[in-house]
């Protein structure tokens, strides 16, 4: 049973709308097997006394960027948290362990060569149980409602097949799921690839890898289908993501350049699901789910999509035509307003 630690602080009113004044919280959670620290930030508006609200959501990053990185950048256009909370759905974030203000693996010390690879689905659904466990007490709810983005879909569609009673609705975003063998990125050929023995993860990949915020942009910036990136990708949520990401290790200013950690836990498992080894089955996702994936994403692939929405009972998909990876972040007529409207409009109708 996971239990209220203590609040850091109260970011407070951050909305000239009385109607849209949000409130945000963060705090710790013990993690319920290993007395670990978790970081959540609650997203809501301060006002809502509707009973009949819907049910709260918790999103799931992916491999790299933590929680507010991925989610709650603070400038316009980056943050997918406060525009689920404008809509009153209570939102919360959470830093798997390994990454941003939640509890690191003493490993991630050492040299990454001296570990395997460092969270795996076990661990990654093992914090979100604690997490959901915990919010479902403090809004007294008792489903709430799970959307991961990449490795983070991955992630919660194996949280959800393994607790569905406690998922209302389920949103897997740009994830692989392991319908086919063939990834160019990710999958046999790949640097994830033993290139002694094809078709097993590379035994050198070590425990976690260090990230410069110019390592973020390569693949985003291949996917957009224009020349100047600006025009479809604000630069000022860039230089947030960018910012959010260095900002959210202790230890990156210590190296030069700049460098964040990231546990490559979500890397294996990626490589697993990229060479057609599923670690869950669609079937056993009885919750309404919501697919979205995007053409031009360079992580998932469209057969996994259909895959899960041909295999689970109560599934749709959303596909948004030229999308990127980082739909949620790049600007309205590119994809975001699309993406937003459906989640939005998902989560919110019975």
């Amino acid at each position: 049973m996971s239990r209220l630690l203590v609040f850091l602080f109260t970011l407070g009113f951050i909305s000239m709308s009385s109607a849209n004044t949000l409130q945000k919280q963060d705090f710790y959670i013990e993690s319920c097997f290993d007395k670990q620290r978790l970081f959540i930030r609650e997203i809501k508006l301060a006002a809502n006394k509707n009973v009949n609200k819907p049910a709260p959501v918790l999103l799931i990053h992916g491999a790299r960027v933590p929680a507010i990185g991925s989610f709650d950048l603070p400038v316009a256009g980056g943050s997918l948290a406060e525009e689920l909370a404008k809509a009153g759905i209570d939102t919360y974030l959470l830093d798997l362990r390994g990454y941003g203000q939640s509890t690191r693996p003493t490993a991630m010390s050492q040299p990454a060569e001296q570990s395997a690879p460092l969270i795996r689905t076990d661990s990654a659904v093992a914090d979100i149980a604690c997490a959901i466990n915990h919010i479902m007490q403090l809004s007294a709810s008792s489903k709430v409602n799970l959307l991961g983005w990449a490795t983070g879909g991955h992630w919660s569609a194996a949280y959800a097949t393994k607790y569905s009673a406690t998922v209302n609705k389920l949103v897997i975003y740009n994830s692989l799921y392991g319908t086919t063998q063939n990834h160019p990125i990710l999958g046999k050929g790949s640097f994830l690839d033993d290139p002694a023995h094809s078709g097993q993860l590379n035994p050198n990949i070590g425990g976690y890898q260090l990230n410069t915020q110019e390592s973020l942009f390569p693949a985003w910036d291949n996917s957009i289908a224009v020349e100047d990136k600006n025009l479809w990708r604000d630069p000022l949520v860039s230089q947030a993501y960018a910012q959010a990401a260095l900002a959210s290790d202790p230890q990156s200013y210590t190296h030069t350049p700049p460098q964040f950690r990231s546990p490559n836990g979500a890397m294996a498992d990626s490589f697993e699901l990229a060479i057609g080894k599923r670690q869950w089955q669609a079937k056993n996702l009885t919750m309404p789910t919501l697919v979205i994936f995007s053409q031009n994403d360079f992580w998932s692939r469209k057969e996994d999509a259909l895959a899960i929405i041909n295999e689970a009972p109560n599934a749709k998909l959303v596909e948004i035509a030229n999308g990127t990876h980082f739909v949620h972040l790049d600007r309205n007529p590119y994809g975001r307003k699309i993406f937003v409207d459906n989640v939005i409009n998902f989560l919110t109708t019975n």
